[in-house]
């Protein structure tokens, strides 16, 4: 189905264009199909695929097939052998200990700046949507659906942070990370206490924000990312 849906697209790209393929855009739905291949576990982290079992898998042609591949390459998700085969990364130790350490650097700025100059509003906004969330997990237990919220809120409270600082290689550069994020996490069981600590760890961080207090924020910010990552690193 999710390939059928990529096909459409791609499709509807050449159309809209008078039949001349847009590149670009066709590249960037190579893009995403690799990544949510990966996600999904079609493609299992740490495999070496030929290229032609991409295109069967995941239903992309073959040229914006090899455009996405060499973007992913450089940003460090894949290494492309020639003549022999495409190998995805397999996260280990080093690699989630880089990368959670790169996203603190980046975020502690952002943490503070959002305290300083964040919209009063969208702060309040998302620390009642981060109790709300407590409140119901306490009652109902930790489901599938509130999983899928939990990943929204935090991806919006991250995202909000990185925002405040209206930097683009900011947000190129934290996008990447996300995505370094979710493949180190791929194998990691979300638990009902594991949800709630990251939630109580986020709202400290926004009562810093609610307060205006960038010291605060930045030393809540900076504790949550410790934490995170000694939960991560409890996995290998």
């Amino acid at each position: 189905m999710a390939a059928a849906r990529r096909k459409q697209a791609a499709n509807a790209a050449v159309e809209e264009s008078g039949g001349a393929p847009e590149g670009k855009r066709l590249s960037e739905i190579a893009y995403s199909a690799i990544l949510e291949g990966l996600f999904a576990r079609k493609v299992p982290a740490g495999a070496f695929v030929s290229q032609n079992d991409l295109v069967q898998l995941l239903g992309i042609p073959v040229q914006p097939l090899r455009d996405a591949l060499r973007v992913l390459e450089a940003e460090g998700v894949l290494t492309i052998h020639p003549r022999s085969g495409i190998q995805f990364l397999k996260p280990d130790f080093e690699f989630a200990r880089s990368t959670y350490q790169f996203r603190s650097i980046i975020e502690r700025a952002a943490a503070r700046t959002y305290a300083e100059t964040g919209d009063a509003a969208e702060i309040a906004g998302l620390l009642a949507d981060h109790q709300a969330l407590i409140a119901t997990i306490e009652k109902d237990g930790l489901t599938p659906a509130l999983i899928q919220t939990l990943e929204g809120l935090e991806q919006r409270f991250h995202g909000a942070m990185i925002a405040c600082l209206r930097n683009p290689l900011i947000e190129t550069t934290a996008r990447r990370l996300k995505n370094y994020v979710t493949l180190i996490r791929l194998e990691r069981l979300i638990t009902q206490p594991l949800a709630l600590r990251t939630l109580n760890e986020h709202i400290e961080v926004l009562r810093a924000c609610t307060d205006r207090d960038g010291d605060r924020a930045e030393a809540a910010l900076t504790v949550h990312f410790q934490a995170a990552l000694q939960r991560i690193l409890g996995m290998f």
